[in-house]
């Protein structure tokens, strides 16, 4: 099993890496919808929507949602039929808008995860969580594809992903040494208070590392902590509907690891996240 997680994991790697360092900007926005997609296919099945024409016609309506999306932002070039994707034409006022409604959403899905079982009163009907799954995925999209729009927008998108690292990795370690007090026991009983700490504290050492090599330590530290914070909040929200619906993994598509949904879970909160607070800060990579 560790040796299938492991070469699973290396192929990933060089797969996400081709695709940030060797596609342009319209081809990873299309990959990137791919992987959305299968990740709204999956999440079709946490919602109880269970049989396969369900599901596949849930990925369709992810499809079109994303569509939908990059035509309003501007992604998308030319009409709908024409399959073009021009990243270039991005309205960032337009982009800011929906992100907005993603971080209110997140807000919302932290008082849910906060009271569970109690709040799945209110999302717990599986067409409610089929609505919440647009939620989580769309704005996961336009987030990446914003990111790579900018400049140097791979090695942004690269440390988003070294922030969720850090945030888990950091999480993992401390709540193995010194974990005692639970941080969400009916979601996910293995996560403590302490190892959240010790997340967020990596995720602090990382912003004053990068900060002080690109000299903006202050910007850094404002960008990265909420960043950290929406990263385990992804990972708690999709625990939660995954125990509501009574399975351990969104699917078996990747070897070792689950499904998609468990490989991005806690990107889909930390990427819009992360983008609207490089909108806001009105930050660049300098090098």
């Amino acid at each position: 099993m560790l040796k299938q997680r492991i070469i699973t994991a290396v192929i990933l790697a060089l797969l996400v890496l081709a695709a940030l360092f060797y596609c342009t900007p319209g081809q990873f926005a299309l990959l990137v919808a791919f992987a959305v997609v299968v990740a709204g296919w999956e999440w079709a099945n946490m919602s109880g929507l269970s049989s396969r024409p369900l599901r596949y016609g849930y990925a369709l309506i992810v499809m079109m949602a994303i569509a939908w999306c990059a035509r309003y932002t501007g992604a998308l070039g030319g009409e709908l039929t024409d399959l073009v994707i021009n990243t270039g034409l991005l309205d960032k006022e337009r982009v800011r808008e929906i992100l907005i409604v993603a971080c209110v959403w997140w807000a919302m899905a932290l008082l849910w995860v906060q009271t569970y079982p109690l709040s799945a009163v209110i999302w717990g009907h599986r067409w409610l969580r089929a609505l919440m799954g647009l939620l989580v995925l769309v704005p996961t999209w336009l987030g990446l594809v914003m990111l790579h729009n900018e400049p140097h927008g791979p090695l942004l998108i690269l440390f988003v992903v070294v922030i969720v690292a850090a945030a888990d990795i950091g999480a993992y370690f401390t709540g193995k040494a010194f974990g005692k007090r639970k941080l969400a026991p009916a979601v996910s009983p293995a996560k403590t208070w302490e190892g959240f700490w010790g997340g967020i504290t990596c995720t602090l050492i990382l912003a004053f590392a990068v900060g002080s090599y690109v000299g903006q330590a202050a910007v850094l530290v404002a960008i990265v902590i909420p960043t950290a914070l929406a990263s385990v909040l992804g990972d708690l929200l999709e625990s939660m509907v995954k125990r509501h619906r009574g399975i351990k993994d969104s699917s078996r598509l990747l070897p070792g690891h689950g499904g998609v949904m468990d490989r991005i879970d806690s990107l889909t909160a930390a990427a819009p996240v992360f983008a609207m607070a490089v909108l806001a800060a009105d930050w660049q990579v300098s090098i």
